[in-house]
């Protein structure tokens, strides 16, 4: 029997430019696919109504250490090198499978309250092997569309981050590919999150692309952020090691040479942005227009909530703002016209959405509201006070809206969130980082007593 969902009258955002912007319009979901889009669909359906709702595609965020969600708000003042001795080198070692299961399960649910259905889990948290499976536990249980990004340990930052001797263990990540992701086409896939040259020796290197590549697995990797990570020449050193392609997903991209960029658009690489975290830690301007320039479609992607919100409303606002402020303040400092090809809402929109699906490498999937896609779609009140009237929709999402605003969300066909409220145990999942971070904090305060 088919399973069939209509969502009526709404203010349809499609993001695809074969079907564009449709107010008053429906959207037809049969058996978890997007089926129809359009104005009038008959169907035996169930009926959403989406009257004074902005219907799109859920958002994807393309970089995020979910399992950090247990020490939310740590620290608020860091700059980067202050996160490596802080997070990495407080925290992460003292991280137990539960408290990274915990950590998942908030940091996932909160994803889909705030529209985010497709998520990229920089999961740089694998003490045990353990770890891993609590990880994907948490993210099997939510129901959110996922790439779990398989990373190094932390149980030491001079081992794992500084010209590292010490490669992700190639054995344990085959077993998960082989336990949690026997197939690619699943709500759940599979990535490597890597460390790359300066932060390992190259050997190291070598065989964390090898293995990608031999189990057929993307790579995401943080690269030229800050002056130092640029100095790295990190895209260079791949490229003279033979190991770009268009498997690998750069994280940041805020020192990248001229030379760098060619390199990455000539491989087919995809660039994932985090604007909040790059502005306020220092990594560098978020690189969005230069990416443009060069052919790339840029994502965005949260990082850490433990210096930065959540949500991807932000996300947009803060690389909107840095990036016209960044052209603006060029221009008056050299006296000349501000450019007619400053970034656009629509734009920053496609960053968030069709662009997200890209360079997680599942375009052909979600992003967009066309049919014979997934259906992941989120619906905005676009009737509450701080979002109405309505104008522009486009303008709305990107600078009106907030969390409070996301009414609906579906993932693949399943609501999750209907008239503004979760559909899981939220309360559970408070309890559970709640009681982490108390026990974290404790083993963080033990730790670096034992240390002094």
């Amino acid at each position: 029997m088919t399973n069939r969902m209509l969502l009526r009258s709404g203010h349809v955002l499609s993001m695809d430019p074969a079907i564009g912007d449709l107010p008053g319009a429906d959207v037809l979901i049969e058996d978890g696919k997007i089926a129809a889009v359009g104005h009038d669909i008959g169907a035996d359906a169930d009926v959403l109504d989406m009257t004074g709702r902005i219907v799109l595609p859920g958002f994807v965020d393309t970089h995020r250490h979910t399992w950090e969600a247990s020490i939310r708000g740590c620290a608020p003042d860091a700059t980067l090198d202050d996160y490596f001795v802080e997070v990495l080198d407080t925290y992460a070692p003292v991280y137990r499978p539960e408290d990274v299961y915990a950590g998942n399960l908030a940091g996932s649910l909160e994803c889909l309250n705030a529209g985010i259905t497709t998520l990229v889990d920089w999961s740089h948290i694998n003490n045990t092997p353990e770890h891993p499976d609590a990880a994907v536990q948490a993210l099997t249980e939510t129901g959110i569309r996922a790439q779990y990004a398989y990373g190094s340990a932390n149980t030491s930052l001079a081992d794992y981050w500084y010209e590292s001797k010490i490669a992700i263990p190639a054995d344990d990540v085959r077993r998960v590919r082989e336990r949690h992701f026997p197939s690619d086409e699943g709500l759940l896939t599979m990535g490597l999150a890597t460390r790359g040259p300066g932060f390992c020796i190259n050997d190291v290197v070598e065989a964390e692309w090898r293995l990608a590549r031999e189990l057929g697995i993307p790579l995401t990797v943080h690269a030229g952020m800050g002056r130092l990570a640029g100095r790295f020449g990190m895209v260079e050193q791949l490229h003279g090691l033979g190991l770009l392609g268009p498997d690998t997903t750069y994280v940041h991209c805020c020192y990248f040479s001229e030379e760098e960029w060619r390199m990455v658009a000539d491989s087919g690489g995809t660039i994932s942005v985090a604007p909040q975290v790059e502005t306020q830690m220092g990594h560098g301007w978020p690189p969005v227009t230069k990416a443009i320039e060069y052919g790339l479609r840029p994502s965005l992607s949260i990082d850490v909530v433990t210096t930065v919100p959540g949500d991807m409303f932000t996300q947009i606002r803060a690389a909107f703002g840095a990036e016209r402020a960044r052209v603006n303040a060029a221009c008056w400092e050299a006296d000349s016209p501000v450019p007619n090809t400053m970034l656009t809402a629509r734009q920053m929109l496609e960053m968030a959405t069709v662009n997200g699906a890209h360079v997680a490498g599942i375009e052909d999937r979600t992003g967009s509201l066309t049919p014979g896609k997934r259906a992941d779609v989120v619906a905005i009140d676009a009737t509450a006070l701080n979002v109405a009237p309505l104008i522009d929709p486009v303008a709305a999402v990107t600078l009106s809206a907030d969390v409070s605003n996301v009414e609906t969300v579906i993932v693949d066909g399943v609501v999750h969130k209907r008239d503004g409220r979760l559909l899981a145990d939220a309360g559970r999942a408070r309890r559970l980082v709640e009681e982490s971070r108390d026990r974290l904090v404790a083993a963080a305060g033990a730790r670096g007593k034992q240390r002094t």
